[in-house]
């Protein structure tokens, strides 16, 4: 792979500034936030008079803690345009979950929220290793989703070459890369997998393509994923985050020169870490539930969020910003079986260890009496697809999770092709407890 780390002299000045500089920073924006906030959002002047706290009261940075949380179902209760904070003829344009869960949550973005969100995906991208000229290949869906639009202004602010492909139509997706010559893709991991599938059926060899950087996000993914993806294509691959209720893609990103953890970009968003079950405040290096704070949105600001993301802070390295490890899970994506706390990461990493294996999974979950069962459903590759193969690879892979995270499970190991693929966001559990 190319070293393609940007140099120091490309970087601006905020990533490399000093921690007086960028607390100095974040304490101004979070003090408008917060103003901005309680005096044009009736939700939040509730919430603050409920809690006893006035904005006046932030004197550091620490008395944060002292806000009231905002969570998904606040939301979702203020649907669709209560959680604004600007007329809504001031709103450039709207954004929104798919709703799968309850009612969408919506968002709104000012002309200078789309600015600053731009600004920070193009960040995002240098720090990826991208560069003006580039030719990016945009896989995540548009639409209400974040994640398409995002990339595409981002590109575009970076002064990239876009091409708005989305996601489906596999084998398009690997005409195009190849033809236009893209050295940037921009997808989910998993559905890079099912690119890499593609390129292999088509007799290509994925280390020849023109791609020298993928930028995966919107769904949580492993250092062994990157190991397979990298090996694949010979090329970088780094993690991007961001989620709708905070901005959308572009809250943090891994640099490429380290790829060590995703560096938060501290001057628009404001992070802590806390504890899941009692809410409070954790320190830096511990592992906890991640909460932002916006600081610098105009039509939907958002304070102490509650991303239900587990993870912890690391002091910065190649950035001065501070990092956020890979996300591990979520809170409210944690299996708990008979017992043991189980996230999809784990099974993925076990799987990825055993050479018969492909990367495609789908977790089912059962309740026989009164126990929990997981059966994970997962590919033979081509060349292990006979039933003995299958067979021994099971045993594999039930051992490994036995031994790694205690518990026994059922392997149902298929032939190629037979586990759902992903187009955008990978379903990989499906709970039919209740059914049982």
């Amino acid at each position: 792979m190319k070293d393609i780390a940007p140099a120091k002299s490309e970087l601006e000045s905020i990533e490399i500034a000093s921690r007086d500089e960028i607390a100095s920073v974040q304490l101004e924006r979070m003090r408008w936030t917060l103003r901005h906030a309680y005096e044009n959002v009736p939700f939040y002047r509730q919430k603050f008079d409920g809690a006893g706290v006035h904005p006046d009261d932030l004197k550091d940075l620490a008395d944060l803690a002292k806000f009231p949380f905002t969570t998904k179902p606040d939301l979702r209760d203020n649907y669709p345009f209560g959680m604004f904070a600007v007329p809504r003829d001031q709103v450039l344009r709207i954004h929104a979950s798919s709703g799968t869960t309850g009612k969408p949550t919506v968002v709104g973005y000012t002309h200078k929220d789309i600015e600053n969100w731009a600004h920070v995906v193009a960040r995002s991208m240098r720090a990826a290793g991208t560069r003006p000229g580039d030719v990016v290949h945009i896989s995540y869906g548009y639409g209400l989703f974040t994640g398409g639009l995002g990339a595409h202004y981002g590109a575009e602010k970076l002064g990239c070459t876009v091409v708005p492909v989305s996601g489906g139509m596999t084998t398009r997706q690997v005409t195009l890369i190849e033809d236009l010559g893209a050295s940037t893709i921009m997808v989910t991991p998993s559905y890079m997998l099912s690119i890499l599938d593609e390129y292999r059926a088509q007799g290509l060899d994925p280390r020849r393509s023109p791609l020298q950087v993928g930028i995966f996000g919107a769904e949580p993914w492993t250092n062994a994923m990157r190991i397979e993806i990298e090996q694949a294509f010979d090329m970088h691959a780094v993690d991007i985050y961001g989620l709708s209720e905070v901005i959308g893609p572009g809250v943090a990103n891994e640099c490429v020169e380290t790829k060590d953890g995703l560096h938060i970009w501290e001057d628009f968003f404001y992070p802590e870490i806390v504890d899941p079950e009692t809410g409070a405040v954790l320190p830096d290096g511990e592992k906890g539930e991640l909460v932002f704070t916006s600081l610098a949105k105009e039509a939907m600001p958002i304070i102490r969020y509650r991303t239900r993301d587990l993870t912890r802070l690391l002091p910065g390295t190649a950035r001065t910003m501070r990092r956020m490890e890979k996300i591990t899970g979520r809170s409210d994506d944690m299996m708990i079986i008979r017992g043991v706390n189980v996230f999809p990461t784990q099974i993925e990493e076990q799987i990825l260890r055993v050479p018969a294996l492909a990367p495609h999974f789908q977790i089912e979950l059962t309740r026989e009496g009164r126990m929990d069962e997981m059966t994970v459903h997962v590919e033979a590759t081509a060349g292990h697809a006979d039933e003995a193969a299958r067979a021994a690879a099971a045993a594999d892979l039930s051992e490994r999770i036995k031994q790694v995270i205690g518990i026994s499970s059922r392997i149902d190991v298929t032939p190629p092709e037979q586990v759902a693929r992903s187009q955008g966001k990978a379903v990989r559990i499906v709970d039919n407890r209740a059914k049982g």
